[in-house]
């Protein structure tokens, strides 16, 4: 299979180079990015002799030298790691060149324009896989799993996501694109509520949760997330929430920074400095119905032998994963469609497990007075 990869030279992008690089089922890897440099980097340090960098805008015009449509035209499937304003951008192009389509995450508002999109998908025979990272991607995957173990009607599901840097640098440092991190501080979280989405105030307290090791108990704050955006079709939940816990000092950096104008951001954002590699993430989803709660615990240890942190590989891993399940025809679906609804987590979970993530399920019985 012949792979792109949008938004080459960013953070989350060298990971899952790094794992398609290593997966038999793909045979080329085309990097791309607004940046050819930035691209040629990452290919020349974890893409082997299988990726090569090109320029390419998803927002250029189809007759433009950098046109994204015109690049696609030999692949197979277009893996998008860049910002979430272009995915719209993106999925046309894809469309345009005939290759399937997978991206991160569209910050709920986004995602529910792609699955507009989902008819003329699947009128082409493609897939447009929506969310297909850590959350969203492997906690609705995670939701799913927990939703089979109940085998009753699901009354809710929460997810909770947790990233700590073991070992953080000198300087301003964040886990994943920073104008995306303040987009999900500023606007405001939806919640299912009584089965329909519901508005809350943005920073909203999520409380405490105990995370388990190595994090541990750490509070919580309700942002906007994909996962809400499609939890109540796939599972028929009437309740469902997103909690992020970011360090303290890390949060009271990006409040700091929610009302700085946009040149300013992105000087910033240019100039923060790389996480280390020796990050880690933890996802926990509850699901509850019928007297019973299942939990499922997800946790991303660094790569040490790719030298990559945890919390960009569990981000990476899913993406990289669902391609070898597209090449292997693990996945059937077409159309525009997140995880839960065209992938079987036991296979998801094994894919990813096999790249250094463990999972935990616990059940528990309602205490009924």
């Amino acid at each position: 299979m012949h792979v792109a990869v949008l938004g080459a030279g960013g953070r989350i992008a060298p990971a899952s180079v790094r794992d398609l690089a290593e997966s038999d089922e793909v045979a080329a890897l085309l990097l791309l990015d607004i940046d050819e440099a930035r691209a040629e980097h990452v290919a020349s340090l974890y893409g082997g002799p299988k990726a090569r960098a090109a320029l390419a805008d998803a927002r250029a015009s189809a007759d433009a030298p950098e046109s994204l449509a015109a690049a696609l035209h030999e692949c197979d499937v277009l893996v998008n790691s860049a910002s979430y304003r272009v995915n719209l951008d993106a999925m046309t192009a894809c469309l345009a060149a005939g290759c399937h389509y997978l991206d991160l995450g569209g910050l709920y508002w986004m995602t529910g324009r792609q699955l507009e999109l989902g008819p003329q998908f699947e009128r082409a025979g493609l897939l447009a896989l929506l969310g297909i990272g850590s959350a969203p991607g492997k906690t609705n995957l995670m939701a799913l799993r927990a939703a089979r173990e109940l085998s009753a009607p699901i009354d809710a599901i929460h997810v909770s996501a947790a990233g700590r840097d073991l070992d953080p640098p000198s300087g301003f440092s964040v886990p994943y694109a920073l104008q995306t991190l303040l987009d999900e501080l500023t606007m405001r979280p939806v919640v299912l509520h009584d089965g329909a989405p519901e508005e809350i105030d943005p920073l909203a307290d999520g409380g405490a949760v105990e995370f388990g090791k190595p994090i541990g108990s750490a509070q919580t704050i309700h942002t906007l997330h994909s996962e809400l955006r499609t939890f109540g079709d796939s599972f028929g939940c009437r309740e469902a929430s997103f909690r992020l816990s970011l360090s303290p000092d890390l949060l009271s950096r990006l409040g700091e920074l929610t009302e700085a104008p946009e040149a300013e951001i992105r000087r910033i954002a240019r100039e923060a400095v790389p996480s280390s590699a020796k990050t880690v993430a933890v996802h926990l989803v509850e699901a509850s119905g019928g007297g019973r709660s299942v939990r499922v615990r997800a946790v991303t240890e660094p790569r040490q032998a790719w030298g990559l942190g945890g919390g960009v590989v569990s981000t990476a891993a899913p993406a990289a994963a669902a391609v070898r399940l597209l090449a292997r025809d693990g996945i059937e679906a077409r159309g525009a469609a997140p995880p839960a609804q065209c992938i079987a987590p036991a296979v998801m979970l094994a894919e990813l497990g096999s790249q250094g993530c463990t999972f935990e399920i616990t059940t528990r019985e309602e205490v009924r007075g």
